[in-house]
Formats: structure tokens, sequence, C-alpha cells
């Protein structure tokens, strides 16, 4: 029985399109809705599983997250995982409000992140493009500055990508970088007032700048973000982490798999979890496929690049490869 005062409509989804996703998940079962009953019909074990999910959806929807069928998804991951994480307390766990939406973690492993990124003052998250590793970093800093923990935002970027170099791109030194901290901004505009954020800048409470603007400097009382960056070489990564001063959060992202360094740099992502290994007040959180939130192919996609690469590596990298799933695996 559905309590009265959730509407069956937002429950259900347009077109019983929630519905089916519940029955997506567990096609062994039969689940059925008239009024606001729901009968479910099905093996005892997948019955009492559907049951748990249905009053999972519905303390979402009571909390004002709309349902569709990507978090019922994502909520039967989490069920069938058998994670003591209950879905509603993942998808309802607010960070920022801003210009009528709300931004949450959508998955297990992204409140994770954001939880550690609330305990710790360095914080890594490592994993493929789509797991909101930027993103949900980004609504931290801001909640940080709207809270006045801190005095300022600070984001970076490696000016590396996909073998392309600043020198042959169009215009001054601000124009050729401004395309690789693009992202950055584009995340801001979602989570500010769009007219506040070129006063911010001007002021200096928002900065954003190329990796290279960074050294020399102590970060104090700043939430600061360093993005894309398995593209640091080794020094770089060092470079950046001895910027922290006093009363800062730093939040280091980028994804290990997808390195665009000249031939023969180590990446700095790829060896600082060896080095840190052990320091007090440092987090190595990894997202996975399963944290995707963009389309469902993206997460297929990173899953197959994966086994193709696994197949197609020399027996040392094979090596290599398990020793850092283990690593992953202890934390």
């Amino acid at each position: 029985m559905v309590p009265a005062h959730v509407p069956m409509v937002a429950l259900l989804g347009s077109g019983d399109s929630v519905l089916r996703a519940v029955e997506g998940g567990f096609p062994g079962v039969d689940v059925h809705a008239r009024g606001n009953e729901i009968a479910v019909r099905g093996p005892a074990g997948e019955v009492a599983l559907v049951a748990r999910l249905l009053d999972e959806l519905v303390e979402v929807v009571e909390a004002g997250t709309p349902l569709t069928p990507d978090v019922v998804t994502r909520s039967v991951r989490m069920l069938t995982a058998a994670t003591a994480q209950r879905p509603a307390e993942v998808l309802t766990f607010n960070i920022l409000s801003s210009r009528g939406r709300t931004i949450r973690p959508k998955t297990l492993g992204q409140k994770r992140y954001v939880e550690a990124i609330d305990a710790n003052t360095i914080t890594f998250g490592i994993g493929p493009a789509g797991t909101g590793k930027t993103y949900l970093a980004m609504a931290k800093a801001v909640q940080a500055l709207q809270a006045k923990r801190v005095n300022r935002i600070i984001l970076t970027r490696p000016a590396v990508e996909a073998g392309e170099r600043l020198g042959y791109l169009p215009g001054t030194l601000t124009e050729k970088i401004d395309p690789y901290l693009r992202p950055l901004y584009d995340a801001l505009h979602d989570m500010m007032d769009p007219d506040a954020i070129p006063k911010l800048v001007e002021a200096g409470t928002i900065e954003v700048a190329p990796l290279a603007f960074m050294r020399g400097r102590s970060l104090n009382d700043s939430f600061i973000i360093l993005d894309e960056a398995q593209n640091t070489s080794a020094e770089q990564m060092k470079m950046f982490l001895t910027r922290l001063g006093f009363g800062s959060t730093m939040v280091i992202t980028g994804d290990a798999t997808q390195v665009d360094l000249p031939g023969g740099t180590t990446s700095g992502l790829r060896v600082v979890e060896d080095i840190l290994t052990g320091v007090d007040d440092v987090e190595f959180c990894r997202l996975t496929s399963a944290d995707v939130v963009r389309h469902r192919l993206v997460s297929d996609i990173i899953d197959a690049y994966g086994r193709w690469d696994v197949a197609t590596a020399r027996p040392e990298q094979r090596r290599q490869g398990r020793g850092q799933h283990e690593r992953g695996g202890r934390r």
C-alpha cells in the first residue's frame, strides 16, 4: 500500500516507465499497480527485494527527488550489492541547491566521494568520464564558499589535451588557454548566478587558471580543485600538492586511463597513490563504470575498453594492472 500523500504518477513514472524499470531489474517478477496498491508476484527472495526497492522509491519521492528509470537501475544495483547504504540515503543526500535545482550524488560511489571530501584535507577522485568527479567537487567548493568556510575557489588544469599543443592554437595566451578551462566554467554556471561569476572572478574570489600559474604560491583559506590530473607529470603533481596552505581543502580529479602526456612522461596521478598511501588526511576514492551517470552506453563503452586493455596488455602491464586493482580494492 502506497501512502495516500504520495502521487502514484510520481512513483510509477510517465507511462509507467518507472514500474517497467522495476520489472526490468527483476525479470522473474511481475509488478501490477491498481489505485495506490502495488502487487508483486514471483520468487520469494526477489519479491522481498522489490518490496524493499518500492519502499526506497517512495522515500525518494517524498524527499522531492524525481524518479526516472536510471534512478531505479542505480537503486537496484545498490540493493543487490548488499551494501549498508540504503538507496534513499544516497539519492536524497543534498549537496547544494542552486537556481531551482538540487545537486545530489546519484550512486553509492559518488556519495562516498562527497563524504571523503568532507572528511579529508586532500581527496583524490579517480575514475572514468561521466562519474561526476569534477562536477561534485565543484558543488562542494561552491557550498564551502557560500558557508564561508573558505574565502575563495581556485580551479586549475594542466593545459595538455589529446596531443594538442597551445602554440598551434590561434589567439592570445588567454584565448589559447580558455578552451582547456571551459569545462570548469560550465560547471560553475550550473551552480551559481551567471551574472555573479565575472564579478567574483574579478574580485579574485574565484580563480580559474592553468596549473603552471600555481608555481611558487601558498594557497590559504581556499577550496582548490585540480582537474584532469592524469595530465600532470610527477613533478607537477608534487608542485601542486605543496601549494596547500592553512584552512584549505584540495580535490584532485582524473582518469588514469586517458593520459595525453608526451611519450615517456610518467603521469603524476599514476604514481601519487604509491607515494601518499598511509599519509593521514589524504583519501583516494575510485569511481567506476557503475558510477557513470551519462547515457547507458558510456558505461558499456568504458567496460568494453577495459576488457580490451586487459586482453591486449603485455604480461608486465597485466601484472601492474592487477596490483593497482588490488590497491583500489583495499581502499
